[in-house]
This record gives C-alpha cells, structure tokens and sequence, in this order.
C-alpha cells in the first residue's frame, strides 16, 4: 500500500512538473505569431520600400531563440521530440522506453547540466558589462536574451526528471 500511494505521489508530481512546463511552453508559443510579424514587416520594408530595420532582424533571431528553446522542454512533455526512430521504431514498448531511459541519463541530463552550469558565467558577465547589440541600431539588453540558456535549459531539466521518473514508473510495472 506504501508503495502504492509513493507511486501514486511521483505520477501526480509528474503531472504538476510537466502542467508547469507546459503553461510555460504555451505563453512562450506566442512568440511564433510575433516572430511571423516581425518577418513579414521586415520583408515589406526591405522589398516594398527598399529599407530594412537591423532592429527588426535582431529581433527575428531573439523570438526564434526564445521559441527554439522554451520548445524544447514543452515538446519533451508530450514525448513529441526528435530521436533516432530507426532504432526506436523497431524496438517493442518496454525497449523503447529503456532506450529512452538509456538517453535521458547518458546523454540527455549530462549535456542539459554541462549547458546550464556554462550558461551561467556566460550570461552574469553578458549582465555585467551590459552588453547590447553591435550594430548601433540593434536590439539593447543582449544579456536579456542571453538569459533564455539557462532558464529554458532548468526547464528542460525539469520536463527530462518527469519524464525519467515515468519511463520508471512504467517500466516497474511492466
């Protein structure tokens, strides 16, 4: 029985782990429909009047990056990300998930913690010097965008232990 509501607990700490992303993962989703605007103004700029802004292709890379990176862990709560489906494919239900079990530890969560732990110096000193764009007309506060490293990387830190403790969960109980 113990172990019963210890399971019961992990699944519904799962489920609070992976809510919280993906309520993260749909605000962050919105920069898509602001990135397409930025896109499209820019293209009217450049090829309608023959001037494009540095500031608007700055900020097509930062809303890109924002949306590249939230993504990521959004798309590792609905097990929807990229890998190797050749491998996966031809494996049954219980190999699938020691496969992925195999890849979340040794190669997934290592380089998720090597990328967070660098990011931070890199983004402290980015804050420091209050580094902003080169080009004169881009974008301020690059440290800013330098910030989303570490936060979508804790993010996904947190989609790949859920996801870990149900591939667990599923494997204990056959």
């Amino acid at each position: 029985m113990n172990t019963e509501s210890n399971t019961d607990r992990s699944i519904k700490m799962c489920d609070a782990m992976d809510s919280f992303v993906q309520k993260i993962g749909h605000f962050f989703m919105w920069t898509n429909g602001l990135l397409i605007i930025a896109i499209i103004v820019q293209v009217v700029l450049r090829y309608g009047f023959g001037k494009g802004l540095v500031v608007l292709e700055e900020l097509q890379w930062h809303l890109y990056a924002v949306g590249i990176m939230f993504g990521a862990s959004y798309a590792m709560t609905l097990d929807s990300h990229i890998r190797v489906d050749i491998v996966h494919a031809n494996l049954s239900e219980k190999w699938r998930y020691r496969w992925d079990l195999f890849g979340i530890i040794f190669l997934l969560m290592p380089f998720v913690v090597i990328v967070f732990h660098q990011s931070l110096d890199f983004v402290w000193e980015a804050w420091r010097v209050g580094e902003s764009s080169d080009a004169p007309s881009g974008l301020p506060f690059r440290w800013l965008i330098k910030g989303v490293i570490p936060a979508s990387f804790g993010l996904l830190a947190i989609a790949v232990i859920s996801r870990a403790i149900r591939i667990i969960h599923f494997l204990r109980r056959g």
